[in-house]
This record gives C-alpha cells, structure tokens and sequence, in this order.
C-alpha cells in the first residue's frame, strides 16, 4: 500500500531532460504528442504558463472569453500541430510567442487549451486561484537571481 503511495499517479510523471519536446511538433503524427497530451502535469503546467502569458486577456481566464478556446472551433484547425502553429506565429502580436516563449512551454500551451473541451468552466479557472496564494511582487520573500 505505501509503495503505491508513495509511487503517485503515473499520469502526473514529470519527465525532465532530453526526450522533453525541443523543436515544434513535425506534423498531427508526432508521436511526442500523445505523451504531452495524457501527461496531466504538462497539461497542468500548460494551464499555468497560459495564465502566466496573459493568454487570458483575450480569451478569458476560464478560456470563454471573446476568442473562446473551449470549443472545437480553431480558425488554423484543431491538431496538435496546428494549434500550436498558431499559438506560436499568433497574429498581431510582435514578437511572436514562438520567439518568446520556449518550446517546451509551447507544448504544454498547446495541450492544455487543446483539453478545455474537456473540463466544465468551473476548472478551467483554477490556474488562477492556485496562483492566488502564491507570493508576488513586494511579498515575493526568495532570492532575487
């Protein structure tokens, strides 16, 4: 019993290192994907930095804002790759988030808004709430690198 404690939930596995993704996915059959998207914390972490990009701006913070994402409506199509594609070349903003936002945090972007069809509207605010607690600013009290 401990043992399955202790060894937690393999959907939640936080991988670290090489195999993370590195470079935009090579077309709908990267099979990178199929791991970022049944992977909860790099969903997770997806929610996160989509707040953290101030993604929620336009889309809302519980994505239904006036360019709603919790549909299956994509203007550039709804595979991986595609929204990714346009996640990173988005338009109308200079630099692109591909230029400014890493690769790996792409990916999770991209899985995250690519699960909200999925979650009811009462969950997809939690990165915000999460965050609520978190210390900001002039309550930040760790090292300043």
């Amino acid at each position: 019993m401990l043992a399955l404690a202790l060894g937690g939930c393999g959907a939640e596995k936080r991988p670290a290192g090489p195999d993370q993704p590195q470079s935009a996915p090579n077309g709908p059959g990267d099979r990178r994907i199929a791991g970022v998207e049944a992977n909860k914390y790099q969903v997770g972490q997806g929610g996160r930095y989509f707040s953290w990009n101030g993604c929620g701006a336009c889309h809302g913070s519980e994505a239904h804002g006036v360019l709603a994402l919790g549909d299956d409506n994509w203007r550039g199509g709804g595979a991986f790759d595609q929204v990714y594609r346009s996640i990173a070349n988005h338009p109308g903003r200079t630099p692109s988030y591909g230029e400014t936002i890493p690769a790996q945090q792409l990916w999770q972007i991209t899985a995250y808004v690519r699960s909200l069809k999925d979650l009811p509207s009462v969950n997809r605010h939690r990165q915000d709430v999460d965050q609520a607690g978190e210390p900001q600013g002039s309550n930040w009290s760790g090292p300043v690198l």
